[in-house]
């Protein structure tokens, strides 16, 4: 199956291979057609003579008929039923001395070189060549169209992802670059020493790591714990964290640093918020085909409408929801609602898939 996808992938092998095929195919039909006529090795030499001479004098329409595309539409077609009609004419001639001069053993009426009984049927059957000929022609041209046009929305797809990821940096790097002066001022230099190395490792994965690939969760989760790091070394013991990811889930794909965005928001709302801090919990699960993905908190909450936080200033949620639909189209879904007893929850259902299964996507 691949060899053979592979053949017509070459459109000069192509042409060769259909070309040769039609005119075997020709004479298979002719002798079957007139196969009581004649049952005489000689009819059938005949025979595969014309289709000979047929696969021959079709092979320079193939080069007129190129320089005809940059014609008008009427001036092609007419140019080709022209050029179609003097190639029918020739090998009608070709067809009669064959007849008269094989197969009837040199007999021949008075002008028998001029006598164009199967003129027509020569001329019908050069233009069925010449119609597949264009029709395999536009064909492949709409397909290399189709191939243009699909290559240029991935390359537009692909260049719209990589800004969306890469608008989330600038956030977590003005804050934490802001941390770390604050550390250096006071004169916490190893603190700020520790941070500066943490940060260097988690801006490494982000930046190693291409927007457009998935990673497993597994990865994803060390590059969060890197981020987290970071923000405990600005907050402490106000800041805690819970993971409750389920092992089926680790190594499901997901888009890479799609949580982080989310789990800064919750810093920036809900522990920056109160003095006594809170907690972060992130859960993971499959569940049927999906993979089910929560971060919650226990902060003050925000007012929510429609699954949606209305508030202004968010870090990222909707570049999120992007991302999310430009690689799952609407197999997906991202809900904001409230936590209990307090607080804000995200939830996330994207496909379960793993490696295999994203590579057969």
């Amino acid at each position: 199956m691949i060899h053979g996808l592979k053949l017509f992938d070459d459109r000069e092998r192509q042409f060769w291979v259909l070309h040769t095929g039609g005119w075997v195919g020709f004479a298979l039909i002719y002798y079957l057609g007139s196969f009581l006529h004649d049952m005489r090795s000689i009819w059938l030499f005949v025979i595969l003579l014309n289709a000979y001479a047929g696969w021959l004098i079709t092979i320079p329409l193939r080069y007129v008929f190129r320089r005809l595309w940059r014609l008008q539409t009427w001036q092609m077609v007419l140019a080709a039923l022209v050029c179609s009609y003097i190639v029918g004419v020739i090998w009608a001639v070709i067809k009669n001395i064959n007849y008269w001069e094989i197969y009837k053993h040199g007999y021949r009426p008075d002008e028998w070189i001029f006598y164009f009984s199967n003129s027509v049927n020569s001329f019908s059957v050069i233009v069925c060549w010449s119609g597949l000929y264009f029709g395999i022609k536009y064909y492949q041209l709409l397909q290399q169209e189709k191939q243009n046009a699909l290559k240029a929305s991935t390359m537009a797809h692909q260049a719209h992802l990589k800004m969306l990821r890469y608008q989330l940096n600038p956030h977590f790097l003005f804050n934490t670059l802001n941390a770390i002066s604050t550390l250096v001022l006071i004169k916490e230099n190893d603190t700020a020493n520790a941070m500066v190395s943490r940060l260097s490792d988690f801006l490494r994965y982000s930046l190693d790591k291409d927007p457009i690939k998935k990673v497993p969760l597994e990865q994803e989760i060390q590059a969060i714990e890197m981020y987290l790091d970071i923000e405990k070394v600005r907050f402490e013991d106000r800041l805690t964290v819970s993971w409750d990811v389920a092992g089926e889930a680790r190594d499901a794909l997901v888009p890479s640093l799609i949580l982080q965005p989310i789990i800064e928001n919750a810093i920036k709302y809900a522990i920056a918020k109160t003095e006594q801090g809170g907690q972060i919990s992130i859960s993971a699960k499959a569940f049927g085909r999906d993979l089910l993905i929560e971060v919650t908190d226990n902060g003050p909450g925000a007012e929510i409408s429609n699954g949606q936080l209305q508030r202004h200033g968010g870090v990222g949620l909707s570049n999120i929801r992007e991302r999310l639909q430009s690689l799952y189209g609407n197999n997906f879904s991202f809900v904001i609602a409230h936590n209990a007893p307090s607080g804000v929850k995200v939830s996330i259902r994207i496909p379960y898939q793993v490696g295999q299964d994203a590579n057969q996507d």
